[in-house]
């Protein structure tokens, strides 16, 4: 196997264990399964799709389009007005950007199906249940970087360090969103549509514990609530490791 074709099996493994990462997580009402599709074939262009976009190891464009599909599942735990497509995909995004190796995802957008499908070299997967498709997943990986195979694309880190910063510099004037996040509770989908106002929600933490930092979802510091002026703030106690933070 010459070199052309050995990089063309490794990108093939990759965004093929990526596909499935991201079907295992789809809100979907039966289980779901990938199937690579022929080129110019695809969803419609005036199709909605919730793209992420992911820099680092290996940098990258997501696609999903799966509304039917959540829309079924939401609306059989009757949680449809609670949670977004976008919200509800985003476990699934997160699953297949994690198969690529470290990296930041961004936030979920909604565009249009021509504009997240339409480039040549999308790879196009159709998301099927029993032979019917239920939604399409689209990956688009960076061509100014060595593909990594899926088998390395969690320990690319030491190698791969120099390109890794350089493509975080791109994102160095872009504004992320930080959240503080004092506690966290787990409740049916029924007893959520029953909350009314004054109900009393029990938190996973004692008083007076650390909050978390969040950034997308992802933990980076704890710290102490704190009062600047007439607002809240957090005082910074620990910077949380990657290898935590990831966990």
């Amino acid at each position: 196997m010459n070199t052309a074709d050995a990089g063309a099996a490794e990108t093939t493994e990759l965004v093929r264990a990526a596909a499935e990462a991201l079907a295992r997580l789809v809100p979907s009402d039966v289980p779901l399964v990938v199937s690579p599709c022929e080129p110019g074939t695809g969803p419609g262009a005036d199709e909605v799709a919730v793209t992420a976009s992911l820099v680092g190891t290996r940098s990258a464009d997501l696609a999903v389009i799966a509304k039917t599909a959540i829309e079924e599942a939401l609306a059989g735990a009757g949680a449809g007005a609670l949670v977004s497509v976008a919200d509800a995909l985003r476990p699934a995004l997160e699953a297949a950007s994690a198969t690529l190796g470290e990296g930041v995802l961004g936030e979920a957008q909604i565009r249009d199906a021509g504009t997240a499908f339409g480039a040549d070299d999308v790879h196009v997967f159709a998301l099927e249940a029993a032979g019917v498709v239920r939604g399409w997943f689209g990956l688009r990986l960076r061509a100014d970087q060595d593909v990594v195979p899926a088998a390395q694309a969690g320990a690319a880190g030491t190698s791969k360090g120099a390109s890794v910063g350089d493509n975080l510099r791109l994102l160095y004037d872009v504004e992320m969103t930080l959240s503080a996040e004092i506690g966290r509770a787990k409740l049916p989908v029924r007893q959520v549509l029953e909350l009314v106002p004054g109900a009393v929600i029990e938190l996973d933490r004692v008083a007076g514990s650390p909050a978390d930092l969040m950034v997308n979802g992802r933990l980076i510091a704890r710290g102490e609530v704190v009062v600047i002026d007439e607002d809240y703030g957090l005082r910074i106690t620990e910077i949380v490791d990657l290898a935590e933070a990831s966990a």
